[in-house]
């Protein structure tokens, strides 16, 4: 097969565009009998005369177009490269395949992916939908480039093998149903639903929550029901069979489609869960996956929750 050299395929056409040996080197910054070489070599290369005498000039045979015919789209697939390259170094191209918690995929994760089509196109993100300890499973594993995960679960800052990024403080509200007689309570504390009976997971990450904003609060609540999804949650609080807290990240959306549920802020000792990003080590400095990472902190920022760290004590700082 032919070694083809790219930079002798140009100085033939640049012959060819302005005519002349002379020509062709003044446009190239080079001597006429450097580029005669050069094509001398190429025709050597390709096994095909490329120039021919026509009195005192030369011109390009018909090899010498057919070999342009071609060289040409070779040059355009280039300039395509060339573009793409330049826009994967201002992070504007590449793949960055993001793991996600399931509220952080709708809250987080999806204005984050509108906001970059519009600003970089060219930019794929992939996701996939996975709990706290599977993402850095996946992330460790380099089956994903980003994780999103409560910090509670994450590694902590010392681990070498990752760099954590504060996204936001998830401020979590009560949800109770309508007509309960502490929905309409001014200045509503945890405390005062000591009495109340809890619905909550029966293990993993928002059981832990829940069980450590109410100890926070000075009570250990009464679980009535067991539950892990946030629509069995809402529904069951709905039907009068207990009170739950709810991140706001996660009620948001429901809020208008459950007319049953009153969502009430605690304001005096409002638990917060801590949301965070985390790259492998290093892997924040790529200019794709730092894109990502802008787009994450602008959708935590407009989520309605409190971006970064959060600011304050709050019940909810040691479990989230």
């Amino acid at each position: 097969m032919t070694e083809w050299d790219i930079k002798k395929l140009q100085i033939l056409r640049t012959l060819r565009d302005r005519g002349t040996v002379t020509a062709a080197a003044e446009a190239l910054l080079m001597t006429p009998s450097a580029v005669s070489q050069q094509l001398s070599n190429l025709a050597k290369q390709v096994g095909v005369p490329l120039l021919e005498a026509q009195g005192r000039r030369v011109r390009l045979t018909d090899a010498a177009h057919l070999v342009l015919r071609h060289a040409e789209l070779v040059f355009a697939q280039l300039e395509l490269a060339d573009a793409e390259l330049a826009g994967y170094v201002h992070g504007e191209a590449g793949e960055v395949r993001v793991g996600a918690f399931s509220t952080a995929v709708p809250a987080l994760v999806v204005p984050a992916v509108r906001q970059l089509r519009e600003v970089a196109p060219g930019l794929d993100v992939r996701v996939r939908e996975a709990e706290a300890a599977e993402a850095y499973e996946l992330l460790s594993g380099g089956e994903v480039d980003l994780a999103l995960s409560l910090a509670a679960h994450a590694p902590t800052a010392r681990d070498p093998k990752f760099t954590r990024v504060p996204l936001l403080a998830d401020p979590l509200d009560v949800a109770l149903p309508v007509g309960h007689p502490l929905a309409d309570k001014s200045r509503l504390r945890l405390a005062d639903l000591s009495g109340e009976q809890w619905i909550f997971g029966g293990s993993g990450p928002w059981s832990e929550i829940t069980l450590a904003a109410c100890e926070v609060a000075g009570f250990v609540p009464e679980q009535a029901h067991s539950a892990a999804g946030w629509t069995a949650i809402l529904a069951m609080v709905e039907a009068g069979m207990g009170v739950a807290l709810v991140p706001r990240m996660a009620a948001g959306p429901r809020q208008a489609h459950t007319d049953g549920v009153v969502m009430r802020e605690l304001r005096a000792d409002q638990p917060r869960r801590h949301v965070v990003a985390a790259v492998r080590r290093g892997a924040e400095e790529g200019p794709a996956v730092a894109r990502v990472l802008g787009a994450l902190r602008d959708a935590a920022a407009g989520s309605g929750a409190g971006a970064g760290t959060g600011s304050g004590a709050s019940a909810g700082d040691a479990p989230a």
